[in-house]
């Protein structure tokens, strides 16, 4: 069988339920001889027919795979009547969310039925972006997939502010998914470009796995060759460059500042500073026979070596750090508040937002009002940094700078 995607198929995104519900479940066909799943290739998920042998002497090499459902989109969940002969299942796509289709099996060629229009009232008087999507070789010759989200009115003559928005995981991939974040981002007169560097799924086995001991690494010089990519296109400003991730996406965040000066805003979420200090507190160790050969007291060095703090002293980036106080995937004791602490004392710019009882899902699945107030000081950090937008709250320095030439207490 010569198939090389990803089952269940998984594509990021925020406007999904909580993922506490579990993954989907396939689904035996009426006869026993097919199962049905979700599966995963470049960003896009669809329903298929897994063919399963039943001879005891069957050649698995020669099991099919028929596609049931096409196109670039993601099937999020589905279910099945009692005789599996109809599916219903819920799609979303880069400008709709989470719709309603049916798909009748027993006709030929069946095309699926939209059930639902959720939100098309609201849709209708919102200017939504489609995001174009991109391909490009990074220094190694590995093809990279990757989506640009552009303003509203968007003039190619124009330059623009770029934010590189990273995926956690790592093994996740971003897609043909709705994405609020982005669309918003794009709102508010940024270029949002969200690649799927190497260890993003949806690839095959070999672009998944090619990280193993090796991250963060290779995969830093993919997001920079798509930095590179968008801007020799012409309409973006390449002094106004920001970058920003959870999780995963977090850890590099932190690394990229740590290995460039080249971005003058980041925003790290969930984020982990060191590696070692995270292996003895997170919730988490079955990261550690993909990421690392042994544990931290066997081979200290090899932790340190990939851990961004190390290379904290590198950093001129202003920046952020998005935390929950009862996230304890990504603690930040092992991210941000080392990140923070050590800025501070380099009297780097840089500021921290925590938010009282959240978890790791804080961007999906957070309370509403936390989950607002996050988007805005993400994009108020940029807006600072990159626009030039008078922000109070985040210029605790200057104010004490101000007060000392006035004769008032020292600067810190």
């Amino acid at each position: 069988m010569n198939f090389d995607s990803d089952v269940p198929g998984f594509v990021i995104g925020d406007s999904s339920p909580p993922r506490a519900g579990g993954q989907n479940k396939p689904i035996w066909t009426s006869d026993g001889k097919g199962l049905i799943q979700v599966y995963a290739r470049e960003g896009k998920a669809n329903l298929a027919l897994f063919d399963v042998p039943v001879a005891q002497d069957a050649d698995p090499g020669k099991t099919e795979v028929h596609d049931l459902t096409s196109g670039d989109q993601a099937v999020m969940s589905f279910r099945a009547s009692p005789d599996v002969s109809k599916l219903i299942y819920v799609v979303s796509t880069p400008t709709s969310i989470n719709d309603l289709f049916v798909l009748d099996r027993d006709t030929p060629r069946a095309t699926p039925t939209q059930l639902t229009h959720i939100n098309d009232e609201l849709f209708s008087k919102l200017n939504l972006t489609e995001p174009e999507e991109i391909w490009y070789d990074s220094f190694d010759g590995k093809h990279i997939e990757a989506w640009v989200q552009k303003p509203p009115n968007f003039d190619p003559h124009k330059k623009y502010p770029l934010i590189l928005n990273i995926h956690g995981g790592p093994h996740v991939a971003y897609g043909h998914i709705f994405m609020h974040e982005f669309q918003w981002m794009a709102a508010k007169g940024y270029v949002v470009l969200y690649p799927n560097p190497r260890g993003s799924t949806s690839y095959g086995q070999e672009f998944g796995n090619i990280i193993q001991y090796h991250y963060p690494g290779d995969d830093f010089k993919d997001l920079m060759a798509g930095v590179d990519e968008v801007i020799k296109r012409g309409y973006i400003d390449d002094k106004k460059l920001g970058v920003t991730g959870g999780s995963g996406g977090g850890l590099l965040t932190n690394w990229v500042v740590g290995q460039t000066n080249r971005f003058a805003a980041a925003v790290a979420q969930r984020d982990i500073a060191s590696w070692e200090d995270w292996w003895y507190s997170d919730d988490f160790l079955l990261f550690q026979p993909t990421w690392f050969k042994g544990p931290p007291f066997e081979d200290p060095q090899e932790y340190r070596a990939r851990s961004p703090i190390n290379y904290v002293k590198n950093v001129t980036t202003p920046m952020m750090f998005v935390v929950g106080e009862s996230d304890y995937r990504t603690p930040a004791g092992a991210g941000g508040e080392e990140m923070f602490r050590a800025l501070k004392f380099r009297k780097i710019p840089t500021v921290m937002v925590r938010f009282p009882n959240e978890s790791h899902e804080l961007s999906r699945s957070g309370q509403p009002r936390h989950r607002v107030e996050r988007l805005q000081h993400i994009v108020g950090w940029f807006d600072h940094w990159l626009m030039g937008a008078p922000k109070p709250e985040y210029e605790v320095a200057p104010q004490e700078e101000s007060s000392a030439k006035k004769g008032g207490m020292p600067a810190k």
